[in-house]
């Protein structure tokens, strides 16, 4: 009875991507839309995949060409990953396939084969699943977003996966500060737009070398406040390529609610979210008591943008060295703008509710989730979706607070990029826990990109009713 042929295993390569600079909201998560992160690519950003080239057939000798043997044919060893791997002679394997995203191809063999008998290659039985796969990354829809912020510039490209998921293929993230010197001068500085533009032109190089089927390219509160905005976006079109839009407040608001409606469980009954930026804060109200949506956005019953941010509050307060009195002025700063907020009571008939809590997505609460894991290196498959109780946040605060300026930027969570901004941001914590106090604070390592993608998908209606993404 004729031996079968077992083929040589495809040898994978690794995941797409590229290292990002500063911490990456989403990019380090296969998936985005599970209500915690699936373990997957790096948190910070993922290697860049290489094609790897078929190998050149070579006999058993380690001469080039096909060496055939009177008789029995004879095996050839080929090593894949420590596995030996037998083929005969007299079997040719099955025509070389392109090689997609993520995967290199199947090591081209080329061997002709003797006279008869003719061995065919086996043919594997398809599994029962086989015809529910989704198909393969190649053959699927890609999304783009970008965010260009009062501090970063970030970038996320996606395909579409399982109903209201989708997978990162790509990523960038890169601290910028195009807000820096934004609040004394009321214009974008000359250095800062510099750092954006670099920043923006490796976007602009990524989003050329895919097909995209839908992108949206956003600035938020440094482009929308500065009175030379509008023409730094008309020098980032002729530089980098890349066209923006400076979208409003509510829109900002929105997309970061879309952005984490996944975290949002099933018997949650009210949430306040909040996004602490660069440039502005934007909370939103999130009444959830009645018929649920699929779409958290629409549950929004009142909203705001606060006009400050980390950097704003910073500049005006101070950074480097911040004493008690000074991080107490901060927090007194933000309540009065707080106190301003007319629709802030749209949830006080939840608030004692154990269903109630607070959903934080920006970088004061992804640190504060680090510092209070006492991770070593940022994780964000550790961060996104982390619970913390109100005595853990406080502590977080407290201890920050007592750091100075040198043992913040030894932290790795907190890093010299942030060690100047990470108060600032915690005193806008702090006037929001006041407001809406909550035994519960949940963290989501996701935000602006998120929303975007998960709009542009679900409006190009890329997943079907069965939850399987449409090619």
């Amino acid at each position: 009875m004729p031996k079968r042929l077992l083929r040589p295993s495809p040898v994978r390569a690794a995941p797409e991507g590229t290292t990002v600079e500063d911490r990456d909201t989403g990019a380090g998560a296969p998936e985005v839309g599970a209500s915690s992160a699936s373990p997957g690519s790096s948190g910070p950003g993922a290697a860049g995949w290489q094609q790897r080239h078929p190998t050149e057939p070579r006999s058993v000798n380690g001469q080039a060409g096909d060496a055939t043997q009177k008789g029995k044919p004879k095996k050839r060893r080929k090593r894949r990953r420590g596995r030996k791997v037998f083929a005969r002679d007299d079997a040719r394997p099955e025509d070389n396939r392109s090689p997609v995203p993520g995967k290199a191809a199947v090591a081209a063999v080329d061997l002709k084969p003797i006279a008869a008998p003719t061995i065919s290659p086996v043919v594997p039985m398809p599994r029962p699943e086989q015809g529910n796969r989704r198909p393969p990354v190649h053959e699927l829809p890609v999304f783009a977003a970008l965010d260009l912020g009062t501090n970063n510039c970030r970038l996320l490209v996606a395909v579409p996966t399982r109903h209201g998921q989708f997978r990162v293929i790509d990523a960038f993230s890169r601290i910028v500060r195009l807000g820096e010197g934004l609040t004394a001068n009321g214009r974008l500085g000359q250095p800062a737009m510099d750092r954006a533009v670099e920043a923006l032109k490796v976007c602009g190089d990524k989003l050329r070398g895919r097909k995209i089927r839908k992108a949206r390219l956003i600035a938020t509160e440094a482009c929308r406040t500065a009175e030379n905005g509008v023409e730094f976006l008309d020098r980032v079109e002729r530089e980098a390529g890349l066209k923006l839009e400076i979208i409003d407040r509510q829109t900002e608001a929105r997309l970061a609610v879309s952005g984490c409606g996944s975290l949002v469980e099933r018997d949650t009954q009210g949430v306040v979210l909040f996004d602490i930026g660069g440039g502005s804060s934007e909370i939103a109200l999130i009444d959830l008591t009645g018929r649920r949506s699929p779409r958290l956005a629409n549950h929004i019953v009142s909203w705001t943008s606060l006009p400050v941010g980390v950097v704003s509050l910073a500049e005006r307060f101070g950074g480097r060295t911040v004493t008690r009195e000074t991080f107490n002025a901060m927090v007194d700063d933000v309540a009065g703008r707080l106190a301003a907020f007319d629709g802030r009571d749209r949830l006080s008939h939840l608030k004692t509710s154990p269903n109630f809590h607070l959903l934080g997505t920006s970088g004061t609460v992804t640190t504060l989730a680090g510092v209070h894991l006492d991770l070593e290196r940022y994780d964000r498959r550790r961060v996104d979706g982390l619970w913390m109780d109100r005595d853990s946040v406080d502590r977080m605060v407290e201890k920050l607070v007592g750091w100075n300026f040198q043992q913040r930027c030894a932290n790795p969570c907190i890093g010299a990029d942030r060690a100047d901004l990470v108060l600032a941001g915690c005193a806008i914590l702090e006037a929001i826990r006041a407001v809406w106090p909550s035994e519960r604070l949940r963290v989501a390592d996701r935000g602006l990109r998120e929303g975007i993608l998960s709009e542009l998908m679900a409006d190009d209606g890329v997943w079907r009713n069965d939850g399987r993404a449409r090619a």
